[in-house]
């Protein structure tokens, strides 16, 4: 699985100054070192080298600064051909390749090139990575939901509502996007139970047992906010 590559190129990141999160915007992995603007990187993983990892990141130049590309090592393969170094060179693009004991090897360094960059893009990758909490999903899976920030509100809302139904500025103070997300319930999770007063749903309250949240955590986070 492509996840059991997400912790040790996530280590390798930090160890240069980046604040590393996963499955940001599509991205296997996306980190951030603060400034103005602040420097985006963006990782994709795979098991092996190949095509498909390349497209990918061709996909992802124009949200960020810097791509790499990362795959488990093996004795032979695409990873050692020079034919597909020369052409992440030519991309731009940094090679990672991970041993099977975790280790991180830098194939090829990533050269800054000038690709046209799309603003709109890479504000959301920012944006979803500031607001997420924590870093929850691992990067490189593709078949569990991911622990968006919206998500991560949306249980926070859930939780509150354990107790009874509430208004959502009762729930702003933990979650600034109440109103939005009760209104719109993406998720099933909520209805009215009177007009401006949100009650949970059973579907809501599966999804609390799927994703546990901690009462105390909850009451805290609305006490300091």
């Amino acid at each position: 699985m492509e996840t059991t590559l997400y912790a040790p190129v996530k280590a390798f990141l930090e160890m240069l100054g980046y604040s590393v999160k996963g499955e940001v915007g599509n991205c296997d992995l996306v980190g951030l070192k603060e400034g103005e603007p602040p420097v985006v990187v963006v990782c994709e993983l795979k098991k092996s080298f190949n095509l498909e990892l390349v497209l990918q990141a061709v996909d992802r130049a124009a949200a960020c600064d810097e791509v790499w590309i990362a795959a488990a090592m093996a004795s032979r393969g695409v990873g050692h051909d020079r034919r597909f170094r020369a052409l992440c060179k030519r991309l731009g693009f940094g090679m990672l390749g991970v041993s099977s004991a975790g280790a991180v090897e830098i194939l090829v360094s990533p050269v800054a090139p000038a690709p046209r960059r799309d603003p709109r893009r890479r504000s959301r990758l920012v944006d979803e990575h500031r607001r997420r909490k924590g870093d929850p999903t691992a990067g490189g899976g593709n078949r569990a939901p991911i622990m968006t920030a919206y998500r991560q509100q949306a249980l926070i809302c859930a939780a509150a509502l354990v107790a009874g139904p509430l208004r959502p500025r009762d729930l702003r103070p933990a979650a600034p996007d109440a109103l939005k997300i009760l209104a719109r319930n993406v998720y099933g999770w909520f209805e009215r139970a009177e007009r401006g007063v949100y009650a949970l749903t059973p579907v809501g309250r599966e999804a609390l047992a799927r994703w546990p949240q901690e009462p105390a955590k909850m009451s805290r986070e609305m006490s300091e906010a």
